[in-house]
């Protein structure tokens, strides 16, 4: 099983803790982990520009002029796209719909790959726990500080009980939280390093050991 160091949040070590091979061993195939991300991303988007085709634009209940004898060309509404305020042909729609299907095995796959990616690159922190003496974000500050990747973006994967950081967390740069339960490709692509506590440790491995 691979291996890393369990750390206090004043950042002494406290000794080793075993993390299981199904999850952080893996081997990264970048295409793979790749894909899934671009689809998660896909799967996020929501789509805000909208044009109006020539059947939602307003008016163009009349005919413009007489079908013949004007000399002119034959037209049936002011709502058709050659006119300037008419509809939009082929314009962006609010109705679009970017999803992607994505097989639950293969996204499995792609978060053990990162996990293990960063277990391989040490940028796993495992921590006890995470118990402040107040949910105040100078004690997120001090023990960023403390711990590896001082300086640089982490994401703090939490327990449900570890409510305290995840509000002190919240103003502190570089830095973000996020339920074990909820652990996604997208989000630990995004940030360098990675900390959980003994807790979410668990819970990561009850939900994607299944």
């Amino acid at each position: 099983m691979a291996e890393v160091t369990l750390y206090k949040i004043d950042g002494k070590k406290a000794g080793r803790i075993a993390l299981p091979d199904a999850l952080f061993a893996v081997p990264v195939n970048p295409e793979l982990v790749h894909e899934v991300i671009v689809i998660q991303e896909a799967n996020s988007r929501t789509p805000f520009a909208h044009t109006k085709d020539r059947s939602e634009v307003r008016g163009g209940g009349r005919k413009p002029w007489k079908q013949k004898g004007t000399g002119r060309a034959r037209h049936g509404s002011r709502r058709s796209p050659i006119w300037s305020g008419g509809g939009v042909t082929f314009g962006p729609l609010k109705t679009r719909n970017f999803t992607k299907k994505i097989n639950k095995k293969i996204r499995k796959k792609a978060l053990a790959m990162l996990l293990s990616d960063k277990v391989a690159e040490n940028r796993f922190v495992a921590i006890q726990d995470f118990e402040l003496p107040e949910a105040k974000t100078k004690f997120v500050a001090k023990m960023r500080k403390e711990l590896p990747g001082s300086g640089r973006s982490a994401l703090i994967v939490t327990a449900p009980e570890d409510t305290a950081i995840r509000q002190a967390a919240q103003n502190v740069p570089k830095t973000a939280t996020i339920s074990a339960k909820s652990l996604n490709p997208r989000d630990l692509a995004k940030y360098e390093y990675v900390f959980a506590s003994k807790a979410a440790i668990d819970m990561i491995k009850e939900t994607y050991l299944k």
